[in-house]
Protein backbone atom coordinates (compact mmCIF):
# COMPACT_ATOMS: atom_id res chain seq x y z
CA UNK A 1 0.00 0.00 0.00
CA UNK A 2 1.41 3.39 -1.00
CA UNK A 3 1.66 6.02 1.72
CA UNK A 4 -1.13 8.57 1.34
CA UNK A 5 -3.66 6.31 -0.40
CA UNK A 6 -6.78 5.25 1.52
CA UNK A 7 -6.96 1.73 2.94
CA UNK A 8 -9.83 -0.34 1.52
CA UNK A 9 -12.14 -1.96 4.05
CA UNK A 10 -12.66 -5.72 4.21
CA UNK A 11 -16.28 -5.40 3.13
CA UNK A 12 -15.28 -3.17 0.22
CA UNK A 13 -12.79 -5.77 -1.02
CA UNK A 14 -15.29 -8.59 -0.54
CA UNK A 15 -17.94 -6.74 -2.56
CA UNK A 16 -15.37 -6.04 -5.27
CA UNK A 17 -14.32 -9.69 -5.48
CA UNK A 18 -17.95 -10.80 -5.76
CA UNK A 19 -18.31 -8.56 -8.83
CA UNK A 20 -15.28 -10.19 -10.45
CA UNK A 21 -16.02 -13.83 -9.62
CA UNK A 22 -18.28 -14.34 -12.70
CA UNK A 23 -15.48 -13.11 -14.99
CA UNK A 24 -13.03 -15.58 -13.48
CA UNK A 25 -15.56 -18.42 -13.39
CA UNK A 26 -16.42 -17.92 -17.06
CA UNK A 27 -12.71 -18.00 -17.93
CA UNK A 28 -12.22 -21.25 -15.99
CA UNK A 29 -15.23 -22.82 -17.74
CA UNK A 30 -13.72 -21.94 -21.12
CA UNK A 31 -10.33 -23.31 -20.10
CA UNK A 32 -11.98 -26.53 -18.97
CA UNK A 33 -13.62 -26.91 -22.36
CA UNK A 34 -10.33 -26.39 -24.23
CA UNK A 35 -9.56 -29.22 -26.64
CA UNK A 36 -5.95 -30.35 -26.71
CA UNK A 37 -3.71 -32.62 -28.71
CA UNK A 38 -1.95 -35.28 -26.68
CA UNK A 39 1.82 -35.06 -27.02
CA UNK A 40 3.61 -38.41 -27.47
CA UNK A 41 6.18 -37.75 -24.74
CA UNK A 42 3.97 -35.83 -22.28
CA UNK A 43 1.00 -38.17 -22.17
CA UNK A 44 -2.61 -37.20 -21.66
CA UNK A 45 -2.32 -35.73 -18.15
CA UNK A 46 0.56 -33.36 -18.82
CA UNK A 47 -0.59 -32.50 -22.33
CA UNK A 48 -3.89 -31.36 -20.84
CA UNK A 49 -2.18 -29.36 -18.09
CA UNK A 50 0.16 -27.69 -20.57
CA UNK A 51 -2.73 -26.76 -22.86
CA UNK A 52 -4.76 -25.28 -20.00
CA UNK A 53 -1.85 -23.27 -18.59
CA UNK A 54 -0.86 -21.95 -22.01
CA UNK A 55 -4.41 -20.73 -22.60
CA UNK A 56 -4.60 -19.34 -19.06
CA UNK A 57 -1.60 -17.07 -19.70
CA UNK A 58 -3.41 -15.51 -22.66
CA UNK A 59 -6.76 -15.14 -20.88
CA UNK A 60 -5.24 -13.71 -17.71
CA UNK A 61 -4.53 -10.39 -19.43
CA UNK A 62 -8.27 -9.86 -19.95
CA UNK A 63 -8.91 -10.63 -16.27
CA UNK A 64 -6.32 -8.05 -15.22
CA UNK A 65 -7.89 -5.44 -17.47
CA UNK A 66 -11.39 -6.10 -16.13
CA UNK A 67 -10.15 -6.20 -12.53
CA UNK A 68 -8.48 -2.79 -12.85
CA UNK A 69 -11.46 -1.30 -14.70
CA UNK A 70 -13.90 -2.42 -12.01
CA UNK A 71 -11.67 -1.26 -9.16
CA UNK A 72 -11.25 2.22 -10.64
CA UNK A 73 -15.04 2.51 -10.88
CA UNK A 74 -15.05 2.42 -7.07
CA UNK A 75 -13.24 5.78 -6.95
CA UNK A 76 -15.81 8.59 -6.82
CA UNK A 77 -13.68 11.21 -8.55
CA UNK A 78 -12.98 9.04 -11.64
CA UNK A 79 -15.03 8.47 -14.76
CA UNK A 80 -13.95 5.13 -16.22
CA UNK A 81 -14.82 3.44 -19.50
CA UNK A 82 -13.48 1.32 -22.37
CA UNK A 83 -13.15 2.35 -26.02
CA UNK A 84 -13.28 -0.48 -28.55
CA UNK A 85 -13.02 1.78 -31.59
CA UNK A 86 -10.44 4.50 -30.94
CA UNK A 87 -9.64 6.02 -34.32
CA UNK A 88 -5.99 6.56 -35.23
CA UNK A 89 -5.72 9.22 -37.91
CA UNK A 90 -3.65 9.46 -41.07
CA UNK A 91 -1.96 12.56 -39.64
CA UNK A 92 -0.65 10.64 -36.61
CA UNK A 93 0.67 7.90 -38.88
CA UNK A 94 2.54 10.47 -40.96
CA UNK A 95 4.00 12.07 -37.83
CA UNK A 96 5.38 8.81 -36.38
CA UNK A 97 6.87 7.88 -39.75
CA UNK A 98 8.87 11.10 -40.08
CA UNK A 99 9.78 11.59 -36.42
CA UNK A 100 13.37 10.88 -35.45
CA UNK A 101 12.24 10.16 -31.89
CA UNK A 102 8.69 9.09 -31.08
CA UNK A 103 8.77 10.75 -27.67
CA UNK A 104 9.23 14.12 -29.38
CA UNK A 105 5.57 13.82 -30.44
CA UNK A 106 4.13 13.47 -26.94
CA UNK A 107 3.40 17.20 -26.65
CA UNK A 108 1.58 17.30 -30.00
CA UNK A 109 -2.21 17.52 -30.10
CA UNK A 110 -4.10 16.64 -33.27
CA UNK A 111 -7.82 16.57 -34.12
CA UNK A 112 -9.68 13.32 -33.48
CA UNK A 113 -12.08 11.71 -35.95
CA UNK A 114 -10.21 10.70 -39.10
CA UNK A 115 -9.60 6.94 -39.32
CA UNK A 116 -6.50 5.32 -40.75
CA UNK A 117 -7.31 2.35 -38.52
CA UNK A 118 -8.81 1.74 -35.10
CA UNK A 119 -7.44 0.26 -31.89
CA UNK A 120 -8.95 -0.80 -28.59
CA UNK A 121 -8.15 1.27 -25.52
CA UNK A 122 -8.62 -0.99 -22.51
CA UNK A 123 -9.33 1.75 -19.97
CA UNK A 124 -9.95 5.49 -20.19
CA UNK A 125 -9.99 7.55 -16.99
CA UNK A 126 -11.13 11.13 -16.53
CA UNK A 127 -10.24 12.59 -13.14
CA UNK A 128 -12.85 15.15 -12.11
CA UNK A 129 -10.47 16.78 -9.62
CA UNK A 130 -7.24 17.07 -11.61
CA UNK A 131 -9.08 17.40 -14.95
CA UNK A 132 -6.78 14.79 -16.48
CA UNK A 133 -7.75 12.32 -19.20
CA UNK A 134 -5.59 9.21 -19.43
CA UNK A 135 -5.68 6.14 -21.65
CA UNK A 136 -4.37 2.74 -20.57
CA UNK A 137 -3.73 -0.58 -22.21
CA UNK A 138 -3.12 -3.46 -19.81
CA UNK A 139 -0.60 -6.24 -20.36
CA UNK A 140 0.66 -8.98 -18.05
CA UNK A 141 4.24 -7.74 -18.33
CA UNK A 142 5.81 -11.07 -17.42
CA UNK A 143 7.70 -11.55 -20.67
CA UNK A 144 9.56 -9.56 -23.29
CA UNK A 145 8.58 -8.48 -26.80
CA UNK A 146 10.80 -8.42 -29.85
CA UNK A 147 11.91 -5.09 -31.28
CA UNK A 148 9.19 -4.94 -33.91
CA UNK A 149 6.41 -5.52 -31.40
CA UNK A 150 7.86 -2.95 -28.98
CA UNK A 151 7.98 -0.41 -31.79
CA UNK A 152 4.33 -1.10 -32.68
CA UNK A 153 3.21 -0.71 -29.05
CA UNK A 154 5.19 2.53 -28.78
CA UNK A 155 3.76 3.95 -32.02
CA UNK A 156 0.16 3.15 -31.07
CA UNK A 157 0.68 4.72 -27.66
CA UNK A 158 2.09 7.95 -29.08
CA UNK A 159 -0.60 8.16 -31.75
CA UNK A 160 -3.28 7.67 -29.10
CA UNK A 161 -1.81 10.41 -26.91
CA UNK A 162 -1.72 12.91 -29.77
CA UNK A 163 -5.47 12.47 -30.27
CA UNK A 164 -6.59 11.99 -26.68
CA UNK A 165 -7.31 15.60 -25.74
CA UNK A 166 -9.57 16.20 -28.75
CA UNK A 167 -11.23 12.80 -28.27
CA UNK A 168 -12.17 13.93 -24.77
CA UNK A 169 -13.56 17.24 -25.99
CA UNK A 170 -15.84 15.29 -28.31
CA UNK A 171 -17.31 13.67 -25.20
CA UNK A 172 -17.65 16.99 -23.41
CA UNK A 173 -14.58 16.37 -21.25
CA UNK A 174 -12.21 19.33 -21.21
CA UNK A 175 -8.91 18.10 -19.81
CA UNK A 176 -5.90 20.07 -18.61
CA UNK A 177 -3.60 17.12 -19.27
CA UNK A 178 -3.94 13.97 -21.39
CA UNK A 179 -1.56 11.02 -21.42
CA UNK A 180 -1.48 7.47 -22.75
CA UNK A 181 0.18 4.63 -20.84
CA UNK A 182 0.74 0.90 -21.01
CA UNK A 183 0.45 -1.01 -17.74
CA UNK A 184 2.87 -3.95 -17.55
CA UNK A 185 1.36 -5.50 -14.46
CA UNK A 186 4.19 -7.82 -13.40
CA UNK A 187 6.88 -5.23 -13.94
CA UNK A 188 8.76 -6.26 -17.09
CA UNK A 189 8.47 -2.93 -18.88
CA UNK A 190 8.78 -2.97 -22.66
CA UNK A 191 8.68 0.86 -22.73
CA UNK A 192 10.35 3.41 -20.46
CA UNK A 193 8.45 5.14 -17.64
CA UNK A 194 6.30 7.19 -17.49
CA UNK A 195 4.82 5.69 -20.66
CA UNK A 196 4.98 2.31 -18.95
CA UNK A 197 3.61 1.67 -15.47
CA UNK A 198 4.25 -1.37 -13.28
CA UNK A 199 1.41 -2.94 -11.35
CA UNK A 200 3.28 -2.20 -8.14
CA UNK A 201 3.04 1.54 -8.91
CA UNK A 202 -0.69 1.68 -9.64
CA UNK A 203 -1.76 2.84 -6.17
CA UNK A 204 0.56 5.82 -6.36
CA UNK A 205 -0.36 6.58 -9.95
CA UNK A 206 -4.11 6.65 -9.32
CA UNK A 207 -3.85 7.88 -5.71
CA UNK A 208 -6.32 5.12 -4.95
CA UNK A 209 -5.76 1.53 -3.68
CA UNK A 210 -6.09 -0.88 -6.58
CA UNK A 211 -3.22 -3.38 -6.29
CA UNK A 212 -4.49 -5.27 -3.24
CA UNK A 213 -7.91 -5.67 -4.82
CA UNK A 214 -6.50 -6.98 -8.10
CA UNK A 215 -4.36 -9.45 -6.18
CA UNK A 216 -7.53 -10.84 -4.57
CA UNK A 217 -8.87 -11.55 -8.06
CA UNK A 218 -5.55 -13.11 -9.07
CA UNK A 219 -5.58 -15.36 -6.00
CA UNK A 220 -9.11 -16.51 -6.82
CA UNK A 221 -8.10 -17.21 -10.43
CA UNK A 222 -5.03 -19.19 -9.31
CA UNK A 223 -7.12 -21.28 -6.91
CA UNK A 224 -9.72 -22.08 -9.57
CA UNK A 225 -7.02 -22.77 -12.17
CA UNK A 226 -5.12 -25.12 -9.84
CA UNK A 227 -8.31 -27.04 -9.07
CA UNK A 228 -9.07 -27.35 -12.78
CA UNK A 229 -5.61 -28.72 -13.56
CA UNK A 230 -5.75 -31.24 -10.72
CA UNK A 231 -9.19 -32.60 -11.52
CA UNK A 232 -9.50 -35.76 -13.57
CA UNK A 233 -10.28 -35.22 -17.24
Amino acid sequence: MTVGTPVPTTSELEDYLERLRPTVDETIDRLGATRFREDPIAGRKYSRATSIISSAYKRHGAILQRALLERLKDCARLRVWTEDDFKLSHDTLREVRIAERLDSLLQAHLPYGDRERSVRVDILVFDEVSRSLNAYNVKRGNGSYDGGKRRLIHEELVRTQMLLSDYGRGLGLWSETSNAHVIFYYGLLSLPPPLAISGYDLDEHFQFPVHEAIELVNAYFVARLSALIEQED
